[in-house]
């Protein structure tokens, strides 16, 4: 296979990871908060990118220019489903809130079902058939500014757990929770904190996503299954993990989809999760239980 056939490959597979990465970053960080697996991540990925489909076909709103309206957004709604539904519903049960995110995924997707029908929609912009060229490698722009945007967006998530007062209470919850409400950190508030910010990444990668991609009501499934894959190929709960893992996944389906087909293209991804669960099951950059 020559250079100029697998190059854009191998580029095209880290523009598509990084949104990816962006996807799984929000899912761990949930993990490594609330020690749970967000079943609704997808459908609030949907939520996500039917809102900045309306903001473009209603209000004229550029997909890049709804990124802080998004992120606020998806934020505020995260809040309050872990504030106000998942946390009294759950009655501090990690068992009720998985049966909770799950309730609420289920009824997200049907609320779009019966709103929006089973449609696929899609936006166009000045620039959606605009491409730059890399090399002998031609990427379209909005894939290539994904990649930029995704990249970015997870620095300043990094930046912000590592680096500021709320990360540190998020550090201390996910550490141990009854220390750090003994030590004053309001544990509730942190648990919706970190809800809201995993899913304030799924607006970030919806704005990045729309203008090469399309959305319907089960666009979340395809998108979710490969988060979980990365999570757990990263290792549960690190961020390093999710983002490596992210490039990496897009790369192999990327290099799957070249030598099998598109169709068969995910095929590696899975052969990846099956074999870090049988041979590596704390992930790449994950401590042993």
């Amino acid at each position: 296979m020559s250079f100029d056939i697998l190059f854009p490959s191998i580029l095209n597979g880290l523009t598509t990871g990084a949104v990816y990465a962006l996807i799984a970053l929000g899912l761990t960080l949930i993990y490594g908060v609330l020690h749970i697996i967000n079943f609704a991540h997808g459908a609030s990925l949907m939520v996500a990118l039917y809102a900045v489909y309306f903001l473009k076909t209603h209000l004229g709103i550029d997909p890049y220019l709804a990124l802080p309206l998004l992120v606020a957004g998806m934020f505020a709604l995260g809040y309050g489903l872990q504030r106000f539904i998942i946390n009294r519903a759950s009655h501090g049960k990690d068992e009720n809130i998985l049966l909770v995110t799950l309730g609420i995924s289920i009824v997200l997707e049907n609320l779009a079902l019966m709103f929006f029908k089973s449609d696929t929609r899609s936006i166009e912009t000045a620039y959606t058939l605009t491409t730059v060229q890399i090399g002998p490698a031609f990427i379209a722009l909005p894939k290539l500014v994904a990649f930029v945007g995704a990249l970015v967006t997870s620095a300043v998530l990094l930046w912000t757990v590592t680096r500021t007062d709320l990360g540190r209470a998020i550090r201390a919850v996910a550490k141990e929770k009854q220390g750090a409400r003994l030590c004053g950190i309001d544990v509730d508030h942190v648990y919706a904190m970190s809800f809201g910010i995993g899913l304030a990444c799924l607006g970030a990668a919806a704005c990045f996503l729309l203008p090469a991609y399309y959305v319907n009501p089960q666009v979340g499934s395809g998108f979710v299954l490969v988060a979980f894959t990365i999570v757990v190929l990263g290792g549960m709960g690190s961020f390093t993990g999710a983002l490596i893992g992210g490039l990496l996944i897009g790369v192999v389906e990327s290099l799957g989809g070249l030598l099998l087909g598109e169709s068969l293209g995910q095929i590696g991804i899975f052969a990846i999760f099956i074999g870090v669960l049988l041979f590596r099951p704390q992930g790449l950059f994950g401590a042993r239980a």
